[in-house]
C-alpha cells in the first residue's frame, strides 16, 4: 500500500501531515507541525476530511447542499489554520479536503505524497481523554508507513519551540 518516502531525496522536501478539526488542541499539532517544518525545511500538509455518512440517504438535494456547508466550513478551518501556520513560521501550507473516514483518509493521503515523513496530531487534555483520533491512530500506529506525533494539548508555544 505505502510508497517508499522519499523525503530527504533531491528534488524532494519533507513534508508534516497535520488533521485539521474541530478540536481546541488542534493548534497545538499546526503550531508544533510549523514550528518543525521551518526548522527543516520541510513544509506542511493540512488535512480535513468531512464525515459524510448518513448523507448519501438524504433525497432532494439536501446530501448536496450538507456537502457544500461542509466544504466551505473546512475551507474556512484550513484557512484559518494556514494563516496560523504563516504568522508562525512563515511557510504556506497545502491544504486537503476529504470525504470518509477520517483514518483511511489519512492513510490515503500519506500514500499518494511520498515526501509526508511523519504525521502530526494533537492529544486534548481534559477528562474525556486524548480525542477519538489521537486514540483511533494510536491503537494501529504501528501499522502506518510513518512516525506518528502525538503532541501533549497542554504545551505551551514556548515548550513547543523547545522541543521542534
Amino acid at each position: 500500500m505505502s510508497r517508499r518516502r522519499r523525503s530527504y531525496e533531491a528534488g524532494h522536501k519533507p513534508k508534516l501531515l497535520v488533521v485539521i478539526d474541530e478540536t481546541e488542541e488542534c493548534d497545538r499539532a499546526v503550531y508544533f507541525a510549523s514550528r518543525r517544518a521551518a526548522r527543516i525545511g520541510g513544509s506542511v500538509v493540512m488535512l480535513r476530511v468531512n464525515d459524510m455518512e448518513g448523507q448519501s440517504q438524504q433525497w432532494l438535494g439536501v446530501a448536496d447542499i450538507m456537502r457544500a456547508e461542509a466544504q466551505d466550513e473546512a475551507d474556512a478551518e484550513l484557512k484559518k489554520y494556514a494563516a496560523r501556520a504563516e504568522s508562525i513560521a512563515g511557510i504556506a501550507p497545502e491544504r486537503v479536503v476529504r470525504e470518509g473516514d477520517k483514518a483511511e483518509e489519512i492513510l490515503k493521503v500519506i500514500d499518494q505524497d511520498e515526501d509526508i515523513f511523519i504525521l502530526v496530531l494533537a492529544a486534548g487534555i481534559g477528562a474525556e481523554g486524548p480525542g477519538p483520533l489521537v486514540t483511533t491512530i494510536g491503537r494501529t500506529a504501528g501499522d502506518y508507513p510513518i512516525p506518528v506525533a502525538i503532541v501533549p494539548g497542554h504545551l505551551t508555544n514556548d515548550e513547543i519551540d523547545a522541543l521542534s
